[in-house]
């Protein structure tokens, strides 16, 4: 592992990341999803990339990236593309899981490949429904404080400002960015995933003009079951990057 600082907007983000076989070609950047780390993402994928050059990134206030400060979508793909400046590095294939999938998607790399990603919003069941409007009545009247009783499980051990920034993103329609990328899509999924759901990757399937959807049997997490496949579908769309090009 290594850190690299970086300058956005006057505040510096130490950035914790991982070079997987520096002398592989080409590059592919691996980002992980909401509430993870670069781990499990090497721990998933790293040993069926072996022939490409992977940067494996902690995001900021996630793994060994900290973050206090409340942050966008937009800002964390700045974010990682003054990373990548710093680098030297242009990847061919940008890999984001969930969360990771809409960062990936604002760097518009060669290849897109979107892992259960998130940006298509999905209805809230109705208890959480009704818990969020619990908690806007009770806010004014000072009970703020009862947060932790209310917020997912998702934002319980977070600091304010990734408190701040879970709110900024995790309702977010991506639809028009989805639509406006002009690449080449892979979008994978898990047929059991319910917090994307398959139809939402049906809908980025078909809102991204050149992409196929691979559905794979499992959860939001599928991945870690299923390396060895997905580096054999990645291995197909680079292959037909290069015949392009």
């Amino acid at each position: 592992m290594a850190t690299r600082s970086i300058t956005h907007n006057g505040q510096t983000f130490d950035l914790n990341y991982t070079l997987q076989n520096p002398s592989g070609e080409p590059t592919l950047l691996i980002l992980h999803g909401w509430g993870s780390n670069q781990q499990i993402m090497q721990q998933a994928l790293a040993p069926h990339l072996k022939h490409y050059r992977q940067i494996y990134l902690d995001l900021p206030g996630f793994g060994k990236s900290p973050n206090d400060r409340p942050l966008t979508t937009e800002e964390y793909a700045q974010i990682v593309r003054a990373f990548l400046e710093t680098l030297g590095e242009e990847p061919t294939a940008i890999l984001g899981h969930s969360f990771g999938g809409k960062v990936a998607t604002l760097l518009d790399p060669p290849l897109l490949v979107l892992l259960s990603s998130a940006g298509i919003p999905v209805p809230k069941p109705w208890k959480i429904r009704a818990k969020i409007a619990l908690f806007k009545l009770l806010k004014p009247l000072g009970i703020a404080k009862l947060r932790r009783f209310f917020v997912s499980d998702d934002a319980k051990a977070m600091n304010e400002g990734m408190y701040q920034t879970f709110k900024n993103v995790v309702d977010e329609d991506f639809t028009e960015h989805f639509k406006a990328y002009n690449g080449r899509g892979l979008c994978i999924w898990g047929k059991e995933d319910t917090a994307t759901p398959l139809w939402t990757g049906a809908q980025i399937n078909r809102l991204i003009g050149d992409s196929r959807l691979v559905p794979m049997e499992g959860d939001h997490f599928f991945f870690l079951q299923h390396g060895g496949e997905i580096a054999a579908l990645i291995d197909e769309e680079i292959e037909k990057l290069e015949v392009r090009n």
